[in-house]
């Protein structure tokens, strides 16, 4: 079952953490990954910047809006894709994530829209 693990941070928090900070976190979250490569769960992780776009059509017309976004508080700040035996192992493997000491990690299960 494949499963997608989301680090849902607040918006700003990494502006209050030294660069020397960021780089140790940041590396916490490497290593995480690494293991899980090497225990075979891991198809493809990437963290992702603050900056976004968001694109909708409204009229016909393509509209894109750049953030930051002032009715968001939250940001997806990056992700791991997961391939485990079921649900119980990714909410075990994301209880064991670093970054649940700084943000949220959203758990959702990969599918198709209507079944």
């Amino acid at each position: 079952m494949s499963y997608m693990l989301l680090i849902v941070e607040p918006i700003g928090q990494r502006q209050t953490r030294s660069l020397a900070e960021g780089h140790g976190l940041y590396q916490r979250m490497l290593e995480y990954g690494e293991r899980l490569h090497a225990e075979g769960l891991l198809v493809a992780t990437n963290a992702l910047r603050e900056a976004a776009v968001r694109v909708n059509v409204h009229n016909g017309r393509p509209r894109v809006t750049d953030g930051p976004f002032t009715e968001a508080k939250e940001m997806i700040g990056g992700f791991y894709l997961l391939n485990t035996e079921n649900r119980e192992q990714a909410l075990r493997i994301a209880a064991e994530c670093p970054a649940v000491e700084w943000a949220t990690v959203e758990v959702r299960e990969v599918g198709t829209c209507y079944e």
